[in-house]
């Protein structure tokens, strides 16, 4: 027997809590020539998710009333418009790529078009229409649940990660050349915090990529998961509050090459002062605020993929710039 509704989540306009999401009954959309409807089977939930659901300031607004949240998830193609490059590809399980920017300047990127935001449905809901181009076939041997995580946690961790090895400004990534094997981060120092879908993701790519990493949590247990999968040294931030000079110690006076910085803004200063001289501190999380630092600081900083690097000046006797 055929679907005849949609089951998904909405926000109500009086949310502040998680648990203010309601269950709702929608039509199941209709794909459009080049779309495809997805039966959904897996979500993943990211922060960014529940500073929508619960409106918080801190992730930027307006979202339409009743929005279904989420942005990353998996499931199945059940049908596809009449043009679609997905016909005849019926059962197939595929990700969703959540944004319009899939490729070239960064800038191009349109925050209001990401999925479970401004006017754009997400993923908590069965049933999805979605552009051909912003389909993807899932990886062979993971699971719905598995691949539903790759798009967010392990693109943010990847495009950090990227951007450390091109030592690029132009804002565009290329394709990758050579063997994947290749240990381009040998030599190099990789810091993380926490132990989140993100961290994760960055401990096991700069550990495959040759790099030295340094992994933070508060808990000695998930300490011994980052171990297992890459870490080399681990630091509980609970107990030693001077992380920062840990992490220099390690290095020998000289800090890590680069700073995954999920923490946001009650973090960013020890990032800083555990960086190397030239190194590169990745703001790619919003988890914390501070007394100290304007609260929008992080937010706009992350969200608007924003680099500020000092440049050394070429002898034009007019001081360093900024860029």
């Amino acid at each position: 027997m055929s679907p005849t509704t949609n089951t998904a989540w909405t926000i109500p306009s009086i949310a502040s809590s998680l648990t203010h999401l309601t269950q709702v009954q929608k039509e199941i959309p209709t794909p459009g020539p080049h779309q495809v409807l997805i039966r959904l089977t897996a979500a993943s939930l990211n922060y960014r998710d529940t500073l929508i659901a619960i409106h918080s300031s801190v992730y930027p607004g307006p979202h339409k009333p009743s929005l279904v949240p989420g942005s990353d998830g998996a499931g199945l193609i059940h049908s596809t418009g009449a043009s679609s490059s997905w016909a005849g590809k019926e059962g197939t399980l595929v990700v969703l790529h959540q944004n319009t920017w899939l490729t070239g300047d960064v800038r191009n990127m349109r925050l209001d078009k990401v999925l479970g935001s401004f006017t754009s449905d997400g993923t908590l809901q069965q049933w999805i229409v979605i552009d051909d181009e912003r389909v993807i076939a899932a990886p062979k041997g993971l699971s719905a649940g598995e691949s539903a995580t790759l798009v967010t946690a392990g693109g943010t961790a990847w495009a950090a990660i990227r951007d450390a090895l091109d030592g690029r400004l132009n804002r565009v990534l290329e394709l990758w050349q050579g063997e994947w094997t290749e240990k381009r981060l040998a030599g190099q120092w990789v810091l993380t915090q926490g132990t989140g879908g993100v961290s994760c993701f960055a401990i096991q790519i700069a550990a495959a990529l040759g790099a030295t990493v340094i992994a933070t949590s508060s808990s000695d247990a998930k300490l011994e998961i980052a171990k297992s999968i890459g870490a080399t040294h681990v630091i509980n931030y609970a107990k030693t509050r001077d992380w920062d000079q840990e992490v220099l110690r390690l290095t020998g006076g000289k800090g890590v090459d680069h700073v995954l910085d999920v923490g946001g803004a009650q973090t960013l200063m020890k990032s800083i002062n555990c960086v190397r001289t030239g190194g590169l501190v990745s703001v790619i999380g919003i988890l914390s605020e501070s007394s100290s630092l304007p609260a929008e600081l992080v937010t706009s900083v992350m969200l608007g993929a924003k680099t500020s690097k000092l440049l050394e000046n070429r002898g034009k006797g007019d001081g360093a710039d900024e860029e």
